[in-house]
């Protein structure tokens, strides 16, 4: 084939590489006046968002041996399948709970620089742990679906940080998001502070599968993704509804878990 025949290289329109290079001088330009720092103590970070070593290490990042249902922290391996007290006196809606970390400080640090300090370039960091946390059920999910906010709620915070986590694990593990498919109908209280049944009756029909959701769920698996763990109130009510619109299997994946009481 002749110099004249070949085919011509594929080329990337001018203005979208212009738009990348403008990107990157915007992102450099970013982190010289706001250099990137660590989310829990604040050092200052060689180059991107996140957690410094020290503060890394202290994360106490949940591991096996756990119950197959809650994810309880086990002190001790008692063999494959063993659910705790709790999953076998009261089973959940959902199928199962996995969650990166224990809710201690420095994942609350992480939690509350995302939720409430705008931090939402630490969603991707937070997504990678919840993928790897999650022990197979995003690789196997078909859906992830974040806990939506009430409108008038998401008008106040600007955003969603179980939607950006959702965003983020869709983004690592290739699987599609749907933030339509869940809508909630009724502005709740604040659940901080609120005992467990409270929690319970504060949420009970407070959310509603929309006719797009009803396509979407129908005989699949999903990943339900929220930032924190607390008495399960917020999961289970959203759990139920997804399983009313035919969802076949849920999995409640959360950065953090507060548990009860010792481990």
């Amino acid at each position: 084939m002749s110099d004249a025949e070949a085919e011509p290289l594929p080329s990337v329109p001018l203005w979208r590489s212009a738009a990348r290079r403008l990107g990157r001088l915007a992102g450099a330009a970013l982190d010289v006046v706001y250099p990137p720092a660590c989310a829990g103590c604040g050092v200052l970070l060689a180059d991107t968002p996140g957690l410094c070593p020290r503060c890394w290490s202290a994360v106490p990042f949940i591991e096996r041996p756990y119950c197959e249902v809650l994810g309880t922290p086990f002190s001790h391996d008692l063999g494959p399948g063993i659910l705790s007290a709790d999953a076998i006196a009261n089973p959940p809606p959902f199928d199962r709970l996995r969650s990166a970390a224990l809710y201690d400080a420095h994942a609350k640090a992480l939690v509350h620089a995302l939720k409430y300090r705008d931090r939402t370039d630490l969603a991707p960091l937070m997504a990678r742990w919840m993928v790897r946390a999650a022990d197979g059920a995003v690789e196997a999910a078909d859906l992830v679906i974040p806990v939506p906010l009430h409108r008038l709620r998401l008008l106040a915070r600007k955003f969603n940080q179980s939607a950006e986590l959702a965003r983020a694990i869709g983004h690592v593990a290739a699987k599609p998001v749907r933030f339509d498919a869940v809508r909630r109908t009724r502005r709740t209280r604040r659940q901080i502070g609120l005992g467990p049944r409270a929690r319970e009756e504060n949420v009970r029909g407070a959310f509603t599968v929309t006719g797009a959701g009803r396509e979407a769920l129908f005989g699949r698996r999903i990943v339900l993704v929220d930032d924190v763990y607390t008495t399960g109130a917020t999961v289970s009510a959203v759990t139920r509804a997804l399983k009313r619109a035919g969802a076949v299997d849920v999995t409640v994946l959360t950065f953090a878990r507060a548990l009860p009481g010792p481990i």
